[in-house]
């Protein structure tokens, strides 16, 4: 399960890396702007999806990629984000 999230952390690595022509999760990479108002696009779609009881699952999945991605476009590493979490434990 936690497999799939962290070959999407890889994926994103790899990608800013050796960018691939053509490739939707290059386009996030290369523009701050976009990157963020897809994840606040994702955002809403899901807790749209949610109220109305449809779509849950795949909307959930879009905001996952889209937060991974811009995680990536802002130099925020997901192991950082873990440490913190772990601080944040009583």
């Amino acid at each position: 399960m936690l497999s799939t999230l962290e070959n999407l952390f890889k994926l994103a690595r790899e990608r800013k890396e050796k960018p691939v022509d053509g490739s939707y999760t290059n386009k996030l990479l290369s523009d701050k702007l976009l990157s963020k108002s897809k994840v606040l696009e994702e955002v809403n779609e899901l807790i749209e999806a949610v109220d109305k009881d449809t779509n849950k699952i795949h909307e959930a999945a879009d905001i996952l990629y889209h937060l991974i991605i811009y995680f990536e476009v802002n130099e925020i590493k997901i192991e950082d984000v873990c440490k913190e979490l772990e601080k944040r434990k009583k």
